[in-house]
């Protein structure tokens, strides 16, 4: 199974993601966490260009065939490899964070992101896809008081940027409604963990059944 996390600066994925894999090797799984940009090490050295402060004036459309690059670098070295043997692998973004962040924040367009991930990911999809929706006030709120994380590019945008990123994910979940499952990440983390619970154990039964 390949499941996918999603959601805004401040979604609370890092702290989510461990108890999902809690969760599924009491039910005797296997998992493996990852993450994106990342992973392993040609994607984590894309994730340090992407993510330098110092990088403010790069072009929207590198920034795109960057995260692809890493995508593409991630899912046959570490992924495909993974999903091949069975093991259950949960990754902190996948194609969502560049529908979102590329094509509807930063403008570049839906079909566009698509097709340049099309050639990346050659019909490698999520089974599951789960977005922490969170409101981008309250989520760099989070990040500002997280004295541990270290502040990257992304997280200098204005805000207002960050609420189109919302309004992106939004609209992709929309357009994926039977794999992407929203759920509200601005309660408390035990509530937001109870919620995910909730939908991977809907998920496990739908499985079973087909």
């Amino acid at each position: 199974m390949f499941i996918t996390f999603e959601g805004g600066e401040g979604a609370g994925k890092s702290s989510i993601i461990p108890s999902v894999k809690t969760w599924f090797e009491s039910k005797g799984k296997q998992v493996m966490i990852t993450r994106e940009p990342g992973g392993i090490d040609i994607s984590e050295k894309i994730r340090g260009i992407i993510l330098d402060p110092d990088h403010v004036h790069m072009d929207s459309r590198t920034e795109a065939l960057l995260y692809a690059a890493a995508r593409r670098q991630h899912l046959v070295e570490k992924v495909v490899p993974a999903l091949q043997s069975g093991i259950v692998v949960l990754c902190d973004r996948f194609i969502d964070s560049s529908l979102a962040y590329q094509g509807y924040a930063r403008g570049i367009g839906f079909d566009e992101i698509m097709n340049i991930n099309a050639f990346a990911i050659d019909r490698w999809m999520p089974d599951l896809t789960i977005y922490l929706d969170v409101d981008p006030k309250t989520g760099m709120e989070r990040i500002h008081a997280n004295k541990d994380r270290e502040i990257n590019r992304l997280d200098m945008e204005a805000l207002s940027f960050h609420d189109k990123v919302r309004e992106g994910y939004l609209a992709v979940a929309a357009r994926y409604p039977e794999r992407i499952q929203r759920i509200d990440a601005n309660p408390p983390l035990s509530i937001v963990i109870q919620s995910v619970q909730e939908v991977l154990n809907h998920f496990m039964k739908k499985r079973m059944m087909e």
